[in-house]
């Protein structure tokens, strides 16, 4: 993180949050990002400062705000309408990103973007004995509304989340990331309970409209570590952004995971072409002006977002479906947030039935991760 200022939450601060070993988590932060914390007794502060920027997105992922999660630390993934969801479940632990990606739809959909992060890990904890004890099979994400390695470096929550989901088998942890940060990782075993999933797009569109991140090559480098540690990986192909010759490079991205790591140890892999809501259009354009993005052929979809027409989408699928099968027939691949004629003129099939597609995905996760299969 290239942090340049740190805002803590004076609601932290007293009794309560001392007992809670929240100090001792703003204190390790501190010292990690090299910054001198400064209180603030209302949000309005953090957001004021934000606005007062010349470039408030950008100045945004310079600025991070610890506080508590005043909502739902479990929650379940909002979906969009019309479109089959894979009923995910997000434990919310922060927002917003110090990576820069031209696409990336939170610069949008918080006002202000505020870098977050929720401190309190026994409040983790509380919210995850339900779960653990309970009869259903779960599969949990940080990386809804933030990527869930940006905290790796600066906070004790990533490794600290392995340890919590290793003991027991009714839920896997998804960690959805575009970075290398895995140091403090490596140190655990996971006991299979723990996915690392990496977002991958083509080398051309990483270094064009992918501010930040880590290189393909990097990605993969480190996703072969991570399986030889124990972990289960997956890949998620979202967005798929559609360009002349992006059919064959998607292809040589597919076999390049192929040769980096085993099939076995990859769980899911997902695909997604790029959807947004209108009003991103004019932040990209305004914040990336030397993208492409914003003038593909987009029509709005059912959900009220642009999306690229579907026999466009229907050609691309249809060749990364049929390399998929080729080059990792055991790996389960679905589609995030698309229809049944998607499904059938690619996959050949259509998870129709309420729940169909989440019930195929706890499969996966059962068969590879150890979660308990008499809950199926």
């Amino acid at each position: 993180m290239k942090l340049t200022r740190l805002f803590i939450d004076q609601a932290l601060t007293g009794k309560a949050g001392v007992s809670d070993g929240i100090a001792d988590e703003i204190a390790a932060i501190a010292e990690k990002t090299g910054l001198t914390p400064e209180p603030v007794a209302d949000p309005a502060q953090v957001y004021d400062t934000i606005n007062q920027a010349d470039e408030p997105i950008g100045f945004a992922k310079q600025v991070l705000f610890i506080t508590a999660n005043k909502g739902a630390i479990i929650r379940a993934c909002p979906g969009t309408s019309h479109y089959t969801c894979c009923d995910y479940t997000i434990l919310h632990t922060g927002t917003f990103c110090t990576m820069d990606c031209s696409y990336c739809i939170l610069q949008a959909y918080f006002h202000p973007p505020v870098l977050q992060y929720f401190a309190g890990l026994s409040t983790l904890t509380s919210a995850l004995q339900p779960v653990f004890s309970g009869n259903d099979l779960l599969r949990i994400g940080t990386g809804e509304y933030t990527d869930s390695l940006i905290w790796e470096p600066v906070t004790p929550m990533p490794a600290f989340l392995v340890d919590q989901f290793s003991t027991q088998d009714r839920a896997v942890l998804e960690l959805k990331t575009k970075t290398v940060n895995v140091s403090s990782l490596l140190e655990k075993n996971p006991q299979g309970k723990t996915i690392l999933a990496w977002s991958v797009n083509t080398p051309e569109v990483i270094r064009a409209e992918e501010r930040g991140t880590a290189s393909l090559t990097a990605r993969l480098e480190t996703a072969k570590k991570c399986a030889a540690k124990g972990y289960r990986l997956a890949f998620h192909f979202d967005p798929l952004i559609i360009y002349q010759g992006c059919g064959p490079a998607y292809e040589t991205v597919i076999e390049t995971i192929f040769t980096h790591v085993d099939p076995k140890d990859v769980v899911w892999i997902s695909l997604g072409t790029f959807r947004f809501m209108p009003q991103l259009k004019s932040v990209i354009q305004t914040r990336f002006p030397d993208s492409v993005i914003p003038f593909g052929e987009f029509i709005l979809g059912l959900d009220n977002k642009m999306r690229y027409f579907k026999p466009q989408r229907i050609r691309l699928y249809q060749r990364l479906a049929a390399k998929l099968k080729e080059t990792a027939p055991g790996v389960f691949a679905y589609y995030c947030m698309e229809d049944q004629e998607v499904w059938e003129k690619t996959f050949g099939f259509f998870p129709g039935k309420q729940g169909e597609l989440a019930h195929l995905l706890n499969q996966a996760a059962v068969e590879k991760c150890g979660l308990d299969h008499r809950l199926l």
